[in-house]
């Protein structure tokens, strides 16, 4: 497949990404009536979409009444939203159940296995808002004051991770993994573990992890990874 060819694939892959994402925001009501969606710049840059592909999904949402338009304004989650689309379950309900029969030793034997796997697709497709989104997290986490605020934007860097994939499968994944995270078992471990030292090398290891992202150096962004979660497992558990 030429250079050519691939690039119009991916932002095919992205433009379809986009309309998922969008689609699954609305009907969750995690993007309500009134909700203002990101510029078509940022949804160009976040999903490796064209400008004319993101207005084309943008067109087409807006056909079926989801979306209203304001020029100078932006573009918004229609008042009708709710006529349009059927409720759903309680959104989390199902994910909120697997968590409760997921131990912290299994989600981190899971993590090992899956989060590394992200690397190849960060290094391929990440945007520069993706990063931005991951120093955000840095940045948030190392200002935290309290281990709960702390673990918050932890979570919330290795979700943007799965994000920067640019895949929803591995969204989904990460999503639950922040899910099972919540449950007060997982809390209870870490405010034993995290000491002031444990920290500030997570938070080094966050750091390299992600300029090696940036650097798109796909082997050493794997490795520090793994390093990373290992040293997460065996300061929870004990155990390498």
């Amino acid at each position: 497949m030429s250079d050519k060819t691939l690039g119009k694939a991916v932002r095919a892959d992205g433009a379809r990404s986009l309309s998922r994402y969008l689609q699954q925001q609305i009907e969750s009501g995690s993007f309500p009536a009134g909700h203002r969606l990101p510029t078509e710049r940022e949804l160009s840059e976040r999903f490796a979409a064209s400008r004319g592909a993101v207005r084309r999904v943008l067109g087409n949402f807006k056909q079926q009444g989801l979306i209203t338009q304001v020029v100078g304004s932006g573009t918004f989650v229609s008042e009708r939203v709710g006529e349009l689309v059927e409720p759903q379950a309680e959104p989390g309900a199902g994910a909120r159940a697997v968590a409760i029969q997921t131990s912290p030793a299994q989600l981190m034997e899971a993590r090992l296995l899956i989060e590394p796997q992200m690397v190849a697709l960060i290094v391929r497709y990440a945007t520069a808002s993706d990063f931005e989104r991951m120093d955000e997290c840095i940045l948030r986490s190392e200002g935290a004051t309290a281990i709960e605020e702390f673990e918050h934007w932890d979570g919330a860097l290795h979700q943007a991770f799965a994000e920067a994939t640019h895949n929803s499968f591995f969204l989904r994944i990460l999503e639950l993994t922040n899910v099972v995270r919540e449950e007060g078992e997982w809390g209870r471990l870490k405010r034993i573990s995290l000491t002031p030292e444990r920290r500030k090398r997570y938070e080094m290891q966050h750091r390299a992890i992600v300029a090696a992202l940036r650097d798109r150096d796909e082997d050493t962004a794997r490795s520090l990874l793994e390093e990373h979660l290992r040293e997460v497992q065996k300061n929870l558990f004990g155990r390498d």
